[in-house]
């Protein structure tokens, strides 16, 4: 999985919030003479950015991005369940105004990835559980209870004050993205290979080989 790279103001290139490429971004003042000719007239507080790939812009108010409303939040993994995207992709929308919002919702796109790796869905806790005894990695545990306690604390405010802590709800929207690339496409990359590269003949002799292969030797 390639590195995040999320904009921030002025930065010379980044992962562009719309397309999610890392692109060159090109900043110009509301009085520059490029703007003036796009209609952007008189002075104004407000800077824009340009992604050199997409060429959408951004729009920056003393420093914050105010558009796009998802600032600088992750695409979702391309392999990312529909169902749980729909969460994603809605999070994303609110991070900047309710980061509590986010990782609710983020949660809640966690129980329905739950459901699409086998469990129930009706209590995360217990089917985190259920998929570590099912040898899921440690580190997916640690990024899955992540989600699971913050979000939680975000619906029913616990210890921690959720209200505007960004940074946590970015951190999350990344442990997401690194679940689906790790359970979902390294899985489906290696059975593409697989299946176009290995003769059915050699399929046939591995199955051979797996069927008798003892348990633990």
């Amino acid at each position: 999985m390639k590195p995040y790279n999320p904009i921030s103001f002025k930065v010379s290139a980044c992962n562009c919030p719309f397309c999610g490429a890392y692109s060159a971004q090109h900043w110009l003042g509301a009085t520059s003479t490029e703007l003036k000719n796009k209609s952007y007239l008189g002075k104004s507080p407000f800077i824009f950015s340009f992604c050199e790939h997409c060429r959408k812009q951004t729009v920056w108010l003393e420093g914050k991005m105010v558009y796009p409303f998802s600032g600088s939040a992750p695409l979702p993994n391309a392999d990312m369940p529909h169902d749980m995207r729909e969460d994603f992709e809605e999070a994303r929308n609110i991070v900047e105004h309710s980061p509590r919002g986010a990782m609710a919702l983020l949660r809640l796109a966690v129980q329905k990835f739950c459901i699409h790796l086998g469990e129930n869905g009706k209590n995360i806790n217990t089917d985190i559980g259920k998929l570590v005894a099912k040898g899921l990695p440690g580190k997916m545990q640690q990024a899955l209870d992540s989600v699971r306690v913050i979000g939680n604390n975000a619906v029913h405010p616990g210890q921690i004050d959720l209200k505007d802590d960004r940074e946590s709800a970015y951190k999350l929207f990344g442990f997401i993205n690194i679940m689906v690339d790790i359970l979902i496409t390294q899985p489906k990359s290696i059975d593409e290979f697989y299946d176009l590269k290995i003769p059915p003949n050699q399929k046939d002799a591995i199955a051979e080989r797996d069927g008798k292969i003892e348990p633990n030797s």
